[in-house]
């Protein structure tokens, strides 16, 4: 079998796995619904490549407002790879105590928000704390992690906690451990990894479900639409709609900064 087909058998591999979750996926669904619904918004963050999935959950086409995309650029600016701001320095970050406390410190929580962390290996310092730091506030939260990964890797925390031991509930991108997935003859280690692929059919069919109790619940949302299907002009309103939805939750979320 070819390294092509190898890496599409196990990407439907992890297909079969995010589906086996569904009712965990409907439970985190209704959990961010609810804090839409209350005019209040779901905190998303993640490091490293994590930032994929927070990025992909808002704003994209397809997607709607009622997220707080929590993106450090310290924490995710991978293509300077060596030099200022590169990867070393983004790696050191994301295990530097205290950090998380920082960057929530910009925002009003409410015990009506919700929270997604989102970590492959759950075991750096600043998604736990930021997990941590949520649940003190009485804030639910779901963590997106590689399960495999996460129970064979050690946590950088002193206490050897890690991102599950502060979630309400915990999802699993479905990747192996460590990641990359296919193994070349005569090379050493494996390549292509999984948790992306995984990661963002969480996050889309966490997306799609968020969705429908909306719109059941008389509150569709304004979704980001081509213009290849509503048309140039109620694109536009969609668009304009949507960012404005966005700028007045985020206002009260900033309202009451450090409160």
């Amino acid at each position: 079998m070819s390294f092509t087909k190898q890496y599409i058998e196990k990407c439907r591999a992890i297909a079969d796995k995010v589906e086996a979750q569904e009712k965990e996926i409907k439970q985190a669904a209704a959990w961010f619904a609810e804090s839409i619904l209350a005019n209040r918004v779901v905190h998303v963050f993640g490091t490293g490549h994590s930032r994929i999935m927070v990025e992909e959950m808002w704003p994209r086409y397809g997607s709607y407002p009622g997220f707080n995309p929590i993106v450090e650029l310290s924490l995710t600016y991978h293509n300077n790879v060596a030099g200022a701001n590169g990867q070393r320095q983004a790696m050191f970050l994301e295990n530097v105590p205290g950090l998380a406390e920082r960057i929530l410190r910009n925002f009003g929580l409410d015990k009506k928000d919700t929270a997604l962390v989102v970590s492959s290996s759950g075991c750096n310092i600043v998604p736990i704390e930021m997990a941590e730091l949520f649940k003190a506030k009485g804030i639910k939260v779901v963590a997106l992690v590689t399960k495999s990964h996460l129970s064979q890797s050690q946590s950088k925390r002193s206490d050897g906690k890690k991102l599950s031991d502060f979630a309400d509930l915990v999802l699993d991108s479905g990747a192996p451990v460590g990641d990359s997935m296919i193994n070349i003859p005569g090379l050493e280690t494996p390549v292509s990894p999984g948790s992306t692929v995984g990661g963002i059919m969480v996050i889309n069919s966490i997306k799609a479900e968020v969705a429908a109790i909306l719109t059941a619940a008389g509150k569709p949302p304004k979704v980001l639409t081509a213009n290849a299907i509503v048309g140039a002009e109620k694109a536009k309103e969609l668009f304009e709609n949507a960012y404005d939805e966005h700028a007045h939750r985020m206002a009260e979320v900033f309202r009451n900064a450090g409160n």
